[in-house]
């Protein structure tokens, strides 16, 4: 079942974009999901995170889902999500999932804007969202003031999310490109560009994430995804490079969950229990 779309009052302009965006990479988001070695090795860190606190036949939330890859993977694994996604196209391929693979009764879309969870209905044990879908957001408390309501007791709550300190980004000022290489620092966002189109991005450490939330969620592990290694973006290093992308990947597992690491990277998988 598909829910008619909402989007936040304002900016209007910067949701449309967004959805305008990801509506046109929809087609081809799982083509190049599964040509990409770096983001198929990503979403095993992330499922492999998850698992270490998903408990047996959960009833799931996911936020911004894409087309559905992760909603999938939960749902054959026998738990329910509920799947809040903005992007048209991005729906539309959720349900082409759903359909095909029989899914009706485990999986379900509801088409707005994860900054109107007041929509959303329902109890849920696990609130999950993926590879920085929530860096749209110009403030994560329009995200977190509607959970509570939504959260069973002792809900766990995984976010992927890009933080402000990416170490691959950072070497490009020693190619002189200053641009690059400091543009997660900028406090007011900056103009990300997809398909033709533009929106903001803002990036958040694991202490925005904390504040956010407030305190009845509490840390339980949060880890740094791509802290040495190479982005998703970079996928032909590992052509150029074998093996020091393999010495890379080994040095980001041996650091990625302590500190500073564990709160650095292309992104960070950060997990918080709900404790009312």
């Amino acid at each position: 079942m598909v829910t008619e779309a909402t989007l936040p009052n304002e900016p209007r302009s910067h949701y449309e974009n967004v959805n305008k965006a990801f509506s046109k990479q929809s087609d081809l988001y799982d083509a190049d999901d599964q040509a990409n070695p770096i983001l198929l090795a990503w979403r095993q860190q992330v499922y492999k995170h998850v698992n270490l606190f998903l408990k047996t036949k959960s009833n799931i939330l996911e936020l911004n889902a894409g087309t559905g890859i992760d909603a999938s993977y939960f749902v054959e694994a026998g738990h329910h999500v509920h799947c809040v996604e903005l992007s048209d196209g991005m729906v539309g391929q959720i349900q082409n999932k759903i359909n095909k693979l029989g899914f009706q009764d485990r999986l379900t879309v509801q088409q707005g804007s994860f900054e109107n969870l007041n929509l959303v209905t329902g109890r849920f044990d696990y609130v999950f969202s993926d590879f920085g879908g929530l860096n749209c957001t110009d403030d994560l408390k329009k995200v977190t003031q509607h959970l509570p309501k939504l959260l069973n007791e002792h809900a766990m709550l995984t976010w992927v999310i890009m933080p402000p300190i990416c170490p691959w980004e950072i070497m490009w000022l020693l190619k002189g490109y200053f641009k690059q290489g400091l543009r997660r620092f900028h406090k007011n966002g900056v103009m990300a560009h997809l398909e033709g189109e533009y929106f903001k991005t803002y990036y958040y450490s694991l202490g925005d994430i904390k504040k956010s939330l407030g305190e009845n969620f509490k840390l339980v592990k949060c880890e740094g995804l791509g802290v040495l290694s190479p982005p998703p973006s970079a996928k032909d290093f590992i052509n150029k490079h074998p093996k020091l992308y393999h010495q890379l990947t080994k040095w980001d597992e041996k650091v990625r969950s302590t500190f500073p690491f564990n709160g650095i990277g292309d992104h960070i998988i950060a997990t918080f229990r709900y404790t009312p």
